[in-house]
């Protein structure tokens, strides 16, 4: 009876010990984003960007989940111009820690539908623009920080697979709501030269994850 009892204990344990596992997980990830701005009268082109942060994640269910994430993410976009010999081309380079909140819908095991509210928060802003007439110029580089909001708010939508238990690959769109540049001062000088409004940021994403 005694050895009955420490096995159905220790068999207790065990479930328990797997059912924690299993509705609690976290890690890394790491991806490559293609980031972009979009709004109206806005015409741009995208650039390759990175992003790197830790995540974690609750199951409910064997359906339903929850996993916020701190990711640093490369973002920001650039616009050219170019009118007869006058070529101009501006490169934003606005860099953020971003906190998404995905609610997650596992259609089978191995993969579940994303969909979640971020916000990031502004720690790095610069802007590279580049002037040529007739072939000839030069580049400068300008601080942002006090023309960029310190705050952007978005929602993601994507898809995560797990290709193991330990493993998985995840894509993810994320439509910035916030506009970039602080109205007051940028949208002035430099938006109404350059024919467009302010724009909010887009960002395609994949990465990959590792579960402890």
């Amino acid at each position: 009876m005694k050895k009955i009892a420490i096995a159905l204990m220790c068999t207790i344990l065990a479930t328990g010990a797997a059912m924690a596992q299993k509705q609690f997980t976290f890690g890394p990830k790491v991806g490559v984003d293609y980031t972009n701005y979009w709004g109206k009268n806005v015409e741009h082109g995208g650039q390759l960007n990175y992003q790197a942060g830790l995540f974690m994640e609750y199951r409910f269910t064997d359906w339903f989940g929850v996993a916020p994430e701190v990711v640093f993410a490369a973002q920001g976009g650039k616009y050219e111009i170019k009118r007869f010999e006058v070529a101009y081309k501006e490169t934003d380079h606005i860099n953020y820690i971003n906190v998404p909140v995905m609610l997650k819908f596992y259609v089978i095991p191995e993969l579940s539908i994303d969909l979640g509210p971020q916000v990031g928060f502004n720690v790095y802003s610069k802007n590279t623009a580049e002037l040529k007439v007739g072939g000839e110029g030069g580049k400068e580089t300008t601080d942002l920080k006090d023309y960029t909001k310190s705050v952007d708010f978005g929602v993601g939508f994507g898809l995560t697979y797990n290709i193991t238990d330990e493993v998985f690959v995840q894509g993810r769109y994320t439509m910035g709501l916030t506009k970039v540049f602080d109205t007051k001062d940028y949208d002035k000088v430099v938006l109404e030269v350059l024919g467009f409004d302010n724009p909010k940021h887009g960002n395609a994403q994949i990465a990959i994850g590792f579960r402890f």
